[in-house]
């Protein structure tokens, strides 16, 4: 397809830089870096799901990226031999273990952290590490309410730190190109984005409330969260479906397909209404402990009429568009609409049933830099750190807080059974009290994030 390969060629050289080292970073960029081959020292918190997932990555870069994992860092300690075997044998030595993260804040050898801790930690302990002068790579959703990701913006700010977060999509080249072909007028005007998250996930089951096993800190992993006695039930992994703790698949794999529909958007504001319903489906409530909806659909509407969809699909269903997307985007516009899951995607011209651009069919990154969960979003944040700018982040908190809001404006909707009203401006509810109170919450003492960060 003459049209797709002129197009991909001509935007890969706006969007893909040139690697070298492993970086991600470009010639020109390279040789201008004050420092870019010094070596990066960092550290690991939170070790389990995801965060074994930095662990790995940062193992894969040390050389190519000239990077040194001194430190991991989890309330369970549980996990510290086998990850410990795991640096050791990819570095070539054993890291420091760490229970309390404020430890690893200490260490004047740490330059950056990254964040693999469950969503209400994410903003404490980035804010934290700035106020040390740490670099810091955080999870998706950046924050797990709203005030609190602006004051992540506010720190990273004043302590003039990069801050990373988590949504790889943005340093996938297929997606880069997608959304400037969109940006660029390909489908006309885009007047409406669609996310979809279709996991099905099964019942975890109840268990009565019983004593914390000796590995696990668990006033540490409750930080800001209020306390609760401790459940199986409730911690690793299953903290996602509790509102104390995370938010559901809409906050969990959501933001991904949530920052994807506002990139292609190109908003860069608050949307003005929020609408989101649904419910616990196909599971019996006596039987699971879950408070977050498996099923949710969440509408945003912005200022000029533009139109944000994001659905939730818990249990069993079809796939959608020709390119059978579960877990992706798609895009509508005046000229026609735009498809992306994973690395493809497809554009198609009005009523046509053939793409006239996008990836190449069955084109799959085989570079690690290159593959969603790959290197490249980390490179491109050590890319940051070494230039002692923002301008490289492919996204910077300001970026990945604005994404951030979008579940936690949805949830804020679907608690309170009604659509709401957002001012962007003062970032608050038009006179809604009762609904600006769950822009926040009652942090526990120690773990409060100050409002003068």
């Amino acid at each position: 397809m003459t049209n797709r390969r002129d197009f991909i060629k001509k935007s890969a050289m706006g969007t893909a830089a040139i690697t070298i080292g492993g970086l991600g970073m470009s010639a020109r960029s390279y040789g201008s870096v004050i420092g870019a081959n010094e070596r990066i020292t960092l550290a690991v918190i939170g070790i389990r799901g995801q965060g074994g997932g930095h662990i790995r990555t940062w193992c894969r870069m040390k050389d190519s990226a000239n990077v040194r994992l001194k430190t991991i860092c989890d309330v369970d300690e549980q996990y510290f031999a086998p990850k410990s075997k795991e640096v050791e044998t990819s570095m070539g030595e054993k890291p420091v273990t760490e229970w309390d993260m404020r430890k690893v804040f200490e260490d004047k050898e740490i330059d950056a952290v990254s964040f693999g801790t469950p969503n209400h930690w994410h903003a404490l302990g980035t804010i934290w590490a700035c106020q040390a002068g740490k670099h810091v790579y955080v999870e998706k959703p950046a924050s797990y309410a709203v005030w609190e990701g602006r004051k992540m913006v506010e720190a990273a700010r004043k302590y003039n730190v990069r801050v990373q977060v988590g949504l790889q999509n943005r340093s996938i080249p297929q997606v880069m190109q997608a959304i400037k072909f969109m940006h660029d007028g390909g489908i006309g005007k885009v007047y409406l984005a669609r996310g979809l998250c279709y996991k099905p996930r099964n019942s975890f089951g109840i268990a009565p409330d019983g004593t914390p096993p000796e590995s696990l800190h668990y006033d540490m992993w409750l930080g800001p969260a209020p306390y609760r006695p401790y459940n199986e039930k409730r911690v690793h992994y299953n903290w996602h479906w509790f509102w104390a703790t995370g938010g559901g698949d809409t906050a969990n794999q959501g933001p991904h397909q949530f920052d994807v529909a506002r990139w292609g958007l190109n908003k860069n504001e608050h949307p003005q209404t929020i609408y989101s319903i649904g419910g616990i489906y196909g599971i019996d409530p006596k039987e699971c402990e879950q408070e977050t909806p498996n099923t949710q659909t969440s509408v945003f509407q912005y200022s000029d009429g533009t139109v944000l969809e994001f659905e939730t699909r818990g249990r069993y269903t079809n796939e959608e568009s020709s390119l059978g997307i579960r877990i992706g985007n798609m895009f509508l516009g005046t000229e026609g609409y735009v498809e992306i899951n994973g690395s493809q995607w497809k554009a198609f011209r009005h009523t046509e049933k053939e793409p006239f651009a996008g990836s190449q069919v069955g084109e799959r990154p085989t570079d690690f830099m290159a593959a969603p969960g790959g290197g490249g979003h980390y490179g491109n944040f050590l890319e940051a750190i070494r230039a002692g700018n923002n301008d490289p982040l492919h996204c910077d908190i300001q970026e990945g807080y604005m994404s951030a809001c979008l579940p936690n404006l949805a949830n804020i909707s679907y608690k309170l059974g009604k659509k709401l009203t957002f001012d962007g401006a003062t970032e608050k509810f038009v006179k809604d009290k009762k609904a600006d109170k769950l822009l926040t919450r009652e942090y526990r003492d120690p773990y409060v994030v100050p409002k003068e960060v």
